[in-house]
């Protein structure tokens, strides 16, 4: 008697060994239909997998998340077969699942076009077509060796002869195509169906610039056609809102050859960056923080005792002057530490809050700069918080307080937080690791928030929680994150007076909100697709008039409103007033003020909004009176 156990508890009994899709079909046929693969016993396998023995199973279908990896890795297969039957001569090397989809790298004499693209898909809808099965079988390392190279898959005969020979490998084949994966796969090409190809692109064999250059084909892969058109939907959407193509045309920022990943920041783009670093230098104000100021360059022995010489490595900028290296600082840490260790302190200075706005260069390889999102050159609303072990929880909570209130400001609502615990490779002891766990878990549930565990995705020094926000059109952001150090403190010397009068080492908070001004700003522009909210807008009101006569009342508008602290500029050009509403309107300005002859003689102005809403005749008084509730509620 064979017993199955399945998710909801319930046990099912079998007189013989049977596989998963009839175990599946045991319980209905709509199960059956949808089913892709199965757990067994908390191991992902395929639906043909034998069962001989009582075991726990969870039967995977597109539902589930691990239903959509195989549908996705089960695509990238399909692209492979396809390519080769149309370009035989390609070689096929690795294929995994990313993101949104799938990749695989191959080796040809030519490169491919956006045609070819068009030919492989449709290969590969004709592939899904025939509804091929695919079965897995196993050979030996060696054997799996020589299938390959008599294939003429010389790549994949490479990767396999890095494994070591003892070990069995696994080999799926549909149709007349075999390849070289550990599974699971969907029972057939039949189960797919809503993909697209998406770009081609370069790339290394095994990572490695050394190495020859493959091709990559990317593409996307979803549960059905509703999925996928949702996603290329918000694929489009996110095209309009390039903060890069947004900062061109309204005049923000640009980033040039000379300068890879470093940011001109033109007049208007300065004006939102400023507003963003004092509104948080006014919330850290109100918080405790202490804001301090550190060195650019730092000799390289300081970098070498707090690890990140080794730890950054080649993305290090450095300069040599006096028969010393020093490094441009790739973070700020390490100098927080110099300012904390600036004489004797004791147990009831602590908790210490120090606060920077660091500018930081990291040489980031040139392939993955992009615009504000990944710089070389960028600004953290970095904080440390030097406290002892019994403060880490309330110092944790107070700081997901402000985080909250932060992120709320900018307009975003939805959150979503996740707690990494210690790694494999760490420092200090079991002890202090459960304590500062705790800490943050005891935190965070105080809070009611929800979040997701981690496991072993910690700082080598310690445990942190990283906040990342949800915009608009469902994109996922990572920014703020706390992390709990025990190590660089004592390596750098930290020290405190106990209340026993014992010197002791603090613990070194790492947290920021923002992460990097640059990064945050361009999420911004995305999120409001250059719309920015009356309180960031670097023009909040154009004054206009409608012809020469009214220059003097627009004079009068405009100084009044400059002198209220409001960001204003005045047109005064001869174009029709309908030409200077549509370009003003264009270049995303809140609030638009019209003079005309009805304006000046009631010493009063027409509004309208950047979205074509007509505010009707206000006073002065009544304007500005409006304008300072939005400004001041960051509506």
């Amino acid at each position: 008697m064979l017993v199955i156990t399945l998710p909801d508890g319930s046990q099912r009994n079998y007189d013989a060994p049977l596989s998963v899709l009839e175990v599946a079909q045991s319980i209905g046929a709509g199960l059956a239909k949808a089913t892709l693969a199965a757990k067994l016993n908390g191991q992902l396998v395929d639906a043909s997998t034998l069962i001989e023995y009582d075991a726990e199973l969870q039967i995977i279908t597109a539902k589930d998340d691990e239903g959509l990896d195989v549908i996705r890795h089960s695509t990238a297969h399909l692209l492979a077969q396809a390519v080769k039957q149309l370009f035989p001569d390609a070689q096929v090397t690795i294929g995994p699942v990313i993101e949104n989809g799938f990749f695989y790298d191959f080796a040809y004499s030519r490169a491919f076009t956006p045609d070819d693209l068009i030919t492989i898909e449709a290969k590969m809808e004709q592939l899904v077509a025939e509804n091929l099965p695919l079965t897995r079988s196993v050979l030996s390392r060696d054997a799996a060796v020589d299938f390959f190279k008599n294939q003429g898959e010389a790549y994949k005969a490479e990767i396999i002869e890095s494994i070591p020979a003892d070990q069995d490998l696994s080999l799926y084949q549909q149709g007349n195509f075999t390849d070289l994966c550990r599974g699971p796969h969907v029972p057939s090409t039949g189960k797919l169906g809503a993909f697209k190809l998406m770009k081609i692109a370069g790339a290394y064999w095994r990572g490695d610039a050394k190495n020859e250059m493959l091709q990559r084909i990317y593409g996307t892969a979803w549960r059905d056609k509703k999925e996928l058109q949702a996603y290329l939907t918000r694929l489009e959407e996110a095209e309009k809102r390039d903060h890069r193509k947004l900062a061109k045309t309204l005049d923000f920022f640009h980033i040039q050859e000379e300068a890879p990943g470093m940011v001109f920041w033109h007049e208007k783009g300065w004006v939102i960056y400023q507003q963003v670093e004092q509104y948080i230098r006014s919330k850290l104000r109100v918080n405790g923080y202490g804001e301090v100021k550190t060195p650019q360059m730092v000799d390289r022995s300081l970098w070498e005792k707090s690890g990140h010489w080794d730890k950054f490595g080649a993305m290090i900028f450095t300069s040599h002057s006096e028969n010393r290296d020093y490094a441009i600082k790739p973070m700020n840490c390490p100098c927080h530490v110099q300012i904390f260790n600036q004489g004797m302190k004791s147990h009831r200075d602590l908790p210490i809050r120090l606060a920077e706005f660091g500018s930081c260069h990291r040489n980031e390889p040139s392939g993955t700069l992009h615009g504000l999102m990944r710089v070389r050159n960028f600004v953290q609303d970095d904080a440390h918080i030097f406290c002892t072990e019994s403060q880490i929880q309330d110092e944790v909570a107070t700081f997901i307080e402000l985080l909250f209130d932060v992120y709320k400001d900018f307009g975003f609502e939805e959150v979503i937080i996740k707690l990494s615990t210690r790694p494999e490779n760490r420092v200090g002891s079991e002890e202090v690791w459960d304590k500062a766990e705790a800490a943050l878990e005891l935190a965070l549930n105080a809070k009611n928030l929800a979040w997701e565990l981690q496991p072993g995705e910690g700082a080598f020094y310690g445990p942190k929680i990283e906040f990342s926000l949800k915009d608009c059109i469902g994109r996922v952001w990572q920014c703020g994150t706390i992390q709990v150090d025990f190590s660089m403190p004592e390596r750098l010397g930290a020290s405190f007076v106990a209340e026993d009068g014992s010197r002791q080492v603090p613990v070194m908070l790492h947290r920021a909100i923002l992460g990097s001004l640059e990064r945050f700003i361009g999420i911004l522009i995305e999120q409001h697709a250059g719309t920015l909210p009356t309180w960031l807008a670097p023009v909040q009101v154009m004054v206009m008039v409608i012809a020469d006569r009214h220059a003097d009342y627009a004079h009068k508008v405009f100084k009044t409103l400059e002198s209220q602290g409001i960001r204003v500029k005045i047109d005064l050009r001869n174009e029709k007033i309908g030409f200077k509403i549509r370009e003003h309107s264009i270049q995303r300005v809140p609030y638009l003020v019209i003079i005309g002859d009805k304006e000046l003689e009631e010493q009063s102005m027409t509004i309208r909004t950047q979205k074509g809403e007509d505010l009707g005749s206000l006073s002065m008084e009544n304007f500005s009176a409006q304008l300072a509730q939005v400004i001041e509620n960051k509506e």
